[in-house]
């Protein structure tokens, strides 16, 4: 099927009756409309607005971002998940002061070189901040494309993640590409959701293959499965008086450079026995240690991994840190404090 011109007329005059007011689209300044489009990779709209204004307030330029500490930035990130976003946001600000002096980079193929920024983040940036006419296409983007032209092979190959890219080069209004990427993933994200599309209203009503042929629930087609695996993760909370431990995650594993308290990781969520979790511990040695209370086992879902966690209150005195590089000794009420992963945090509130 071949579009003629109306079509990104009617789809950008569709968005401009039913675009969302968000914060990052009254702005095109790069380093804020980059700072939304990080934070909005695997976050909720809704959950990612007051993420947004919380980095704009405290880093306002690439500068302040780049001059923080990684402990500040990952703890402002706190509650967003997949903190390796955060990380790579910190890089790469330092990789724009030292490479760019400090000015956000205006080419595609050098937004491209920034760590974590991919196909589509570059194009969002280089539409919304410079008009380059760079089509985004995002998930919502493979869904409207697919369906308005009836791809039926599954949109996880780079087959037709490829024919949806030259789709949309021919598709995107050259001349307000910024308007035409922002129109194409809202009209995703409301209109032709994945569940429940509103078809009825739809401007593309007589166009769009997939709901002619009755294949909206068909398509996209994703032929990939997630294959889940699940972790077991038993923590210790010493307490000494009002002081407890904690370690950073250093391994490049899931939440690295977060917090957590001491760590067992086993085969099973089964209770441990007091002879395992009390003997001298990684560096951690103590008299007289109690066991005072076993949580419940919390669960964190990941994308691929379900983390199943125990929490261990040991009552101890004297307690010595041999690896003091490892670990370190705080006030128990500082704890929330910490950039924490999200079933440490959830355990303590």
């Amino acid at each position: 099927m071949a579009y003629s011109n109306t079509f990104k007329n009617i789809l950008i005059n569709w968005y401009e009756d039913h675009k969302r007011d968000l914060p990052w689209r009254h702005t095109v300044d790069p380093y804020k409309i980059w700072l939304s489009e990080i934070i909005l990779q695997q976050t909720r709209v809704v959950q990612g607005i007051s993420y947004y204004k919380a980095f704009v307030t405290k880093y306002p330029t690439v500068a302040d971002l780049a001059h923080a500490s990684e402990d500040d930035v990952l703890t402002l990130w706190k509650g967003l998940g997949y903190y390796s976003r955060a990380r790579n946001l910190h890089y790469s600000a330092k990789f724009i002061m030292d490479h760019h002096d400090g000015n956000f980079p205006r080419e595609y193929k050098d937004i491209l070189e920034l760590k974590g920024v991919g196909k589509y983040t570059a194009a969002a940036i280089s539409s919304f901040a410079y008009k380059l006419s760079y089509p985004v296409v995002d998930g919502n983007v493979l869904r409207v494309i697919s369906r308005l032209y009836g791809i039926t092979d599954a949109i996880d190959t780079p087959a037709v993640v490829k024919r949806v890219y030259a789709l949309s080069d021919t598709l995107i209004d050259k001349d307000r590409p910024d308007q035409y990427n922002q129109a194409i993933m809202e009209f995703g994200a409301i209109q032709c959701t994945a569940k429940s599309p509103n078809c009825d209203n739809c401007p593309f009503f007589d166009q769009c293959v997939a709901r002619e042929e009755h294949l909206i629930n068909q398509i996209p087609y994703k032929a990939k499965k997630i294959k889940r695996k699940s972790r077991f993760f038993h923590y210790l909370i010493w307490k000494d008086g009002d002081q407890t431990v904690v370690q950073r995650r250093e391994d490049k594993d899931i939440w690295q450079g977060l917090y957590q308290y001491p760590l067992i990781e086993t085969e099973n969520i089964k209770v441990l026995r007091a002879a395992d979790i009390c003997k001298d511990y990684k560096g951690i040695r103590a008299n007289q240690v109690t066991v005072q209370k076993i949580s419940d086992v919390y669960v964190q879902k990941l994308t691929h991994r379900d983390i199943h966690t125990r929490f261990y209150h040991l009552l101890v005195s004297d307690i010595q840190l041999v690896t003091k590089e490892e670990y370190f000794l705080v006030d128990q009420k500082k704890v929330p404090n910490f950039a924490l992963p999200k079933v440490i945090d959830a355990y303590l509130s």
